[in-house]
């Protein structure tokens, strides 16, 4: 999922990681981190029980090398020194967004997902519905959702405003 997003999506270098946004009573199941993190503004270690059997050869490796090791349960937001720039989410400070990750823990076990930016490289962050239906539109996404709305690519228009990131920057 890292490699995708990065490549397919942001347009940016493969090896960059992304943050997890995880519900603040189940921090600690996942994280080295003993206060909340509402802004991202913190670095965790991932904790143990959460990272898989590493090789031993794994610091000898080159950092594209790592990127492909399986690290652990939360691999996309697992950066290569098995650390996590955290943002922890309480119900009574953003109760959408602690709802949505209650559904994903209920779904999955796990109440943790990807926290990126709404932008690709060069680019503003998506300030509008518009600009987020132009991004993407532009971009590989599969779905777009904007409040109770589910776009689906496959049954949008053709899209012709090729944006300028696919021509400007080579993906690695």
């Amino acid at each position: 999922m890292q490699k995708k997003l990065n490549l397919n999506i942001k347009y940016r270098e493969g090896f960059r990681p992304f943050a997890p946004s995880v519900l603040a009573e189940d921090a600690k199941l996942f994280f080295n981190l003993t206060q909340d993190s509402p802004y991202m503004l913190l670095t965790a270690q991932v904790n143990q029980n959460a990272l898989s059997d590493i090789p031993s050869d794994y610091n000898e490796l080159t950092m594209k090398d790592r990127l492909y090791v399986n690290r652990g349960e939360l691999q996309a937001i697992t950066h290569v020194d098995f650390s996590a720039r955290v943002q922890t989410v309480r119900k009574e400070v953003n109760p959408a967004f602690h709802y949505l990750l209650s559904a994903m823990k209920a779904k999955t076990g796990k109440g943790v997902l990807i926290n990126t930016s709404f932008n690709v490289r060069g680019e503003p962050i998506v300030n509008t519905p518009e600009d987020a239906y132009r991004c993407f539109m532009s971009t590989e996404m599969d779905f777009l959702v904007i409040n109770s709305f589910i776009f689906t690519k496959e049954k949008q228009p053709n899209w012709q405003d090729k944006a300028f990131w696919k021509r400007e920057f080579k993906k690695d």
